[in-house]
């Protein structure tokens, strides 16, 4: 009888939680609400845009003269532009290269921005001034004159959305180089550190192996905060008619019809389902970027 019941207590015990900072952070984040409904809406976003073949049938670039600017219906749920092209259509479509842009510009950002700050920042010295020097440069250069200009010169060469990913991706990723090089420099003079190196570990063992993992969560924030900033950069210098071309619907291109009074005033239709789904986009992410900080912090109580 005294076994059955040590037998059943057993299982009943339940497992400790682990108490390392990742799974203390996961647990952290999994309870703030607003950062999972932001999450649970991005994915939502991210699923029906990637999968617009599978969901509409309409063509995006086909001119229909005979439904040029009509209301929302059953047959075209957003209505259409003034081209006759289905909204709700390349409203999908537009989504997809909106968060491709995003994704990808932050990805290069990153990625550079990580590999210069993590060099300037464990080696120093010479090296450290020469890489910041050009950091100052990068920072320092006319973004939107770079944009036009490359837009210009490499016009049918490359597609024009891998040059907005390329541009973007090149002038952004200072800011994140210098924060990841503020990290390095105070991580670098710790105990394990010093006994990584007096063991004879390389310098990229020592930074990949031993640096980076202690400043991921920092990275993990930036590249949140980046990723809504790319989105609303690709956005204007579309709607400014230097980013996207116009043949390739994104949310910034269907945003270009604010432009006109009669649509800003008459045919909200038109620009206010890429406004929405911009300004949801940019506040989930952000909320989820938060939520990140909230969950990495260690003073945080939530």
């Amino acid at each position: 009888m005294e076994a059955q019941i040590q037998t059943s207590s057993k299982k009943n015990i339940k497992p400790p939680k682990s108490m390392s900072p990742w799974a203390i952070a996961r647990r952290k984040f999994l309870k703030n609400k607003i950062a999972m409904v932001s999450v649970t809406f991005l994915l939502f976003v991210s699923i029906i845009s990637f999968l617009a073949p599978y969901i509409t049938s309409e063509d995006i670039t086909k001119v229909n003269m005979m439904q040029m600017s009509e209301e929302p219906s059953a047959e075209h749920w957003l209505g259409t532009d003034k081209s006759g092209r289905d909204v709700f259509t390349r409203l999908l479509y537009g989504g997809r290269i909106s968060l491709l842009i995003g994704i990808s510009s932050t990805l290069i950002v990153v990625t550079f921005g990580t590999i210069v700050g993590s060099i300037a920042g464990y080696f120093g010295g010479a090296v450290d001034n020469l890489l910041m020097r050009f950091t100052d440069f990068v920072l320092n250069f006319p973004f939107l004159v770079f944009v036009v200009v490359l837009n210009t010169i490499l016009f049918g060469v490359i597609s024009g959305v891998w040059v907005l990913v390329l541009v973007i991706g090149f002038l952004s990723w200072g800011g994140v180089a210098r924060i990841v090089r503020s990290k390095i420099l105070a991580e670098r003079e710790n105990e394990y550190i010093l006994a990584a190196v007096s063991i004879g570990c390389s310098p990229a063992k020592v930074i990949i192996k031993h640096l980076l993992p202690n400043v991921l969560s920092t990275i993990i924030v930036q590249a949140t905060i980046l990723f809504a900033g790319l989105i609303v950069a690709e956005s204007g210098l579309s709607f400014l008619g230097f980013g996207v071309p116009s043949d390739t619907p994104s949310w910034g291109n269907m945003l270009a019809f604010a432009q006109e009074p009669d649509v800003l005033r008459d045919k909200p239709w038109m620009w206010m389902p890429p406004a929405l789904a911009i300004v949801l986009t940019i506040l989930s992410i952000n909320f989820v970027g938060e939520g990140i900080k909230d969950a990495l912090n260690p003073k945080s109580s939530r």
